[in-house]
Formats: structure tokens, sequence, C-alpha cells
């Protein structure tokens, strides 16, 4: 008798911060039922678990998580191995310190590039910060395999979702980026990352 998966996770295929739970999903090895939600749709089973009806959204038998980070660490405790965020709680915090910098100073301005709302002018000039900014940060991707860690973390599958869309984004990293052009290359070609794909995914390059 086939035994019934527990683990559902909702999830728009386009989306970056649905991308960065199913990248830590794919990392653990997690086997897990995607149910893919088209932006601005909400199926009955999502409205049940979720009363914002927002993707991510990760069921675990009675327990309904979303707001992706919230989801992300509940999955790095829950399974353990291999670990994405330090044991020592200063380079904990500092890899939370992080995944909030990231999310301030990056996935805001990848917001603003995607909102159909947002005015030409308003998407060009996010644009041009994003690619300052990452071209600006490239040196410190230079000594160590992954974002300031010798292990990959939750500060990775933070990121590499937003580096994945760059082309989608308009954005072209010029050579001097190389260090962190380097790094997206070495990660884009991980098994793991390559799982985490959805098809619309793998369409954006």
């Amino acid at each position: 008798m086939a035994v019934t998966n527990r683990l559902t996770c909702y999830s728009d295929p386009a989306d970056h911060y649905c991308h960065r739970v199913r990248l830590v999903l794919a990392e653990k090895g997690v086997n897990v039922e995607i149910v893919e939600v088209e932006a601005g749709r909400c199926p009955p089973k999502l409205a049940e678990a979720n009363p914002y009806g927002t993707v991510p959204t990760l069921v675990d038998r009675d327990l309904a998580l979303y707001e992706s980070s919230v989801v992300m660490e509940y999955l790095d405790e829950r399974y353990p191995h291999p670990p994405l965020l330090p044991v020592y709680p200063v380079a904990r915090a500092n890899s939370r310190l992080l995944m909030h910098r990231i999310q301030r100073d990056w996935c805001s301005l990848v917001d603003r590039i995607l909102d159909s709302r947002s005015k030409e002018a308003d998407k060009a000039q996010a644009r041009k910060e994003l690619r300052e900014s990452l071209t600006g940060v490239s040196p410190l991707f230079a000594d160590k395999p992954f974002f300031l860690s010798e292990e990959l973390s939750l500060v990775d599958c933070c990121l590499l979702p937003v580096l994945w869309r760059l082309p989608l984004l308009g954005i072209e990293l010029p050579r001097p980026a190389k260090p962190l052009l380097d790094y997206m290359e070495r990660q884009f070609a991980r098994e793991a990352f390559r799982a985490s794909l959805s098809s619309v995914e793998r369409d954006m390059r």
C-alpha cells in the first residue's frame, strides 16, 4: 500500500521566494509534493492552510507555515542534515543578518523590477542599483566557495534565486564582477540547484 506524502509545498513556479524554499528542500533531499500555484490564484486547500492565501506555504501534517524565511528555518531544524545555518549563536545571528540584508538591499529591487505596476523609469533605476550593488560586493565571493562561508547556507538559498533571474530582470554583470560570476557558475551546476528549478525557471536561462 502506498504511503501518503504528508509534506506539501504550495509554490509559484516563477517566484524567487518560492524558489528559495524549493532549493532548501532539494538540498535536504526532502520528499515533498510541490503544488504549483499561479500568481493571483488560491486553490481551496491553500486557503484552508493559509489565511492569506500566499505562497510559499508548507503543510506538514497539521502544521501550516508561510513566509519564506520561517519555512526555511523550520526545514533546517526539521531536517538537520545537511545543516544550513551555523551551530553557534553569533554565527547564526550573522547569517540571519545577511539574509535580512539580501531582502532589504536586493530582493526589494527585484520586486520593483518585476512589479507590473512599476513605472519604466522606476524599473530602470532599480536595475541600475541592483547591477551596481552586486558588482560592488563581488570581491566578497573571491575567497570562499559560498557566500562568506565554507559551506552552503540559507544565505545562499536566498541569494541564488535572485542571481538566476538576472537575465529575466534585464541585468548583465560586467567583467569586474568575475568572482560573483564564478560563484554563480559553480552553484548553478550543483545537482540540488538543478533539482530545485521549476520548468518556468529553467526557461529563464
